[in-house]
């Protein structure tokens, strides 16, 4: 029976103090009950550690890891490795899940069988205080993906999966050279690229994720971003040489979606920076994405803005209410 499995579910932390405490408690309410959850401490300074090991002496199936601070692939790689079940999901320590995530991903991940390796969800937007700010895209890409995700992360965070064990292994697990490279950021792409070139995938068509963003988050630096996207691609490249196409689209989309982001957060150094760098990599694209997928995402952003007005009006809404959608990422063409 479903219920019987044992799924184990890798937090890694660092400085998470603000919202671990929040994380743990979605986790620990999950409808499927039987779960290992293990809190990757990956040297934090501040309360992280205490707030991890307060509920771990609540609830027995909570177990803390600590190591000197190495990033997130480390952190989830410490994790997983140390998890006794093989069948293994993973949620950072800002993110939250609804109560039903692990059953509905469980059911979906054995009803496929072995093919298939990886079951992901939907997420919503939250801010610092678990409040919708919007709906993430609404993908159903389901079996063989690898085009798909060559053309964009659709998945959209690293909270939103369960992976099997041997998937995970296939892939390496996640790939700390980012960090190393300077280039951190698109771990989560690298790794659902990575097991999307062995093991079909399967959707739960529902918002079962609040993806928090916050000023300070790693993906805020944005150059950086795509310096790390930049990296995946050209790993990808070197075993797909026939999807260059695929792989072109994925950096347009991304490169047009964080010049967005600078203008949006007013940061014209990271705009000049991101098109410099996509001017290096490919001029035909920086021009594209310049002259025509830009000024599409700024006339859509006058759109979220006068939806964004309309909601302070409204009463804020909590994780997995109704919100305002954002676009859904350029398809494959």
């Amino acid at each position: 029976m479903i219920s019987a499995e044992l799924v184990s579910v890798v937090i890694p932390a660092y400085n998470a103090a603000a919202t671990i405490d929040e994380t743990l408690r979605s986790v620990r309410a999950q409808t499927h009950e039987n779960l290992e959850i293990l809190v990757v401490d990956d040297g934090s300074q501040d309360g992280t550690l205490g707030i991890a090991r307060h509920h771990a002496g609540m609830d027995p199936r909570v177990r803390v890891l600590s190591q000197p601070n190495a990033g997130v692939a480390a952190a989830r790689n410490h994790g997983w490795q140390k998890a006794r079940s093989d069948f293994i999901a993973f949620v950072d320590a800002d993110d939250l899940w609804s109560a039903t995530k692990i059953e509905r991903q469980l059911g979906a991940l054995l009803a496929g069988g072995e093919r298939v390796g990886l079951v992901y969800a939907w997420y919503q937007l939250i801010d610092s205080e678990s409040r919708v700010l919007q709906h993430g895209g609404r993908p159903i890409y389901e079996g063989d993906v690898l085009d798909e995700i060559f053309c964009g992360n659709f998945i959209g965070n690293g909270s939103a999966a369960l992976v099997r064990r041997q998937a995970l292994i296939d892939a390496q697990g996640f790939e700390s050279g980012l960090r190393d490279a300077g280039a951190q950021g698109c771990e989560d792409m690298l790794f659902y690229c990575r097991v999307a070139e062995r093991n079909h995938f399967a959707v739960i068509p529902d918002y079962l994720v609040g993806y928090r963003y916050l000023p300070d988050n790693m993906s805020s630096n944005l150059p950086r971003m795509l310096r790390s996207w930049m990296l995946v691609m050209d790993e990808m490249e070197a075993r797909h040489a026939e999807h260059h196409a695929k792989l072109a689209t994925g950096l347009r989309n991304y490169g047009a979606w964080l010049l967005f982001k600078a203008l949006q957060i007013g940061r014209l150094d990271y705009f000049r920076e991101v098109l410099s760098l996509l001017a290096r990599r490919d001029s035909g694209i920086a021009l594209i994405t310049l002259g025509l997928d830009l000024p599409r995402w700024l006339g859509n952003a006058v759109r979220w803005r006068l939806q964004a007005l309309l909601g302070r009006l409204l009463r804020p809404r909590r994780l997995l209410m109704a919100s305002f959608p954002i676009e859904e990422p350029r398809q494959c063409a």
